[in-house]
């Protein structure tokens, strides 16, 4: 039996997560946190071998829970679970420790295979990245045509991200282009982090130069 902690700031993907599991005969999850410091918390008396994690949570996200989980209880094994997609934040989580790393948009399926793979103590890396990755390092090579300043002018951005940075251009806040695209503000937030770390925008104006030269805007 695997013993599964759970830790996300939303109660609703939680709950989601645990029913899903609840199917699983061999998965058993026996607590939840929704930061890094309740993680740390429960890790001292409650008996875990996979933390299913966030990186974005409030009072200590995953990038700083990390070092300080596998100081203290290095035989607990990481899984994240994410939205964010971009290789920077895969690269620095598991350079941190983490053993895997999976979308939140994964199927169920590959979410207990990738639980059970990082319980045997190996790496697993969800397809979507893994291919994602491989897209860029193949368009990467000699004698290709140079894609990474075409990646940092936006190329490699998304529909919905491309869409949240024409209203990042046009002016309006996190909250308003969520009530705009029908979405949670939270949601937005990580499309924002996405579009920074995928072009290296320091700044907003970097952002509505990037979107001038995109087209979205004139």
């Amino acid at each position: 039996m695997t013993r599964l902690l759970l830790a996300d700031d939303h109660t609703i993907l939680r709950d989601g997560i645990r029913a899903l599991l609840s199917a699983e005969p061999d998965l058993d999850v026996v607590g939840e946190a929704s930061n890094g410091a309740e993680v740390l918390a429960l890790l001292e008396t409650t008996p875990v071998d996979v933390v299913l994690m966030d990186v974005q949570m409030p009072v200590l996200d995953g990038f700083a829970t990390m070092p300080e989980l596998r100081l203290r209880f290095p035989e607990v094994r990481v899984l994240v679970l994410t939205m964010l997609d971009h290789e920077n934040y895969v690269a620095r989580m598991l350079e941190a420790g983490a053993l895997g790393y999976v979308l939140k948009n994964a199927a169920i399926s590959e979410i207990t295979h990738a639980i059970r793979t990082v319980a045997a103590g190996n790496p697993f890396l969800c397809t979507e990245i893994g291919l994602n990755m491989l897209y860029k390092a193949v368009a990467q090579r000699p004698g290709t045509e140079d894609s990474t300043a075409e990646g940092h002018s936006g190329a490699d951005l998304t529909a919905r991200e491309l869409e949240v940075l024409k209203l990042i251009a046009e002016g309006l806040t996190n909250g308003e282009i969520a009530d705009k695209l029908f979405t949670s503000k939270r949601t937005i937030e990580t499309h924002r982090q996405n579009i920074i770390a995928k072009t290296q925008a320091k700044n907003t104006a970097a952002l509505i130069k990037l979107a001038v030269s995109r087209g979205l805007i004139s």
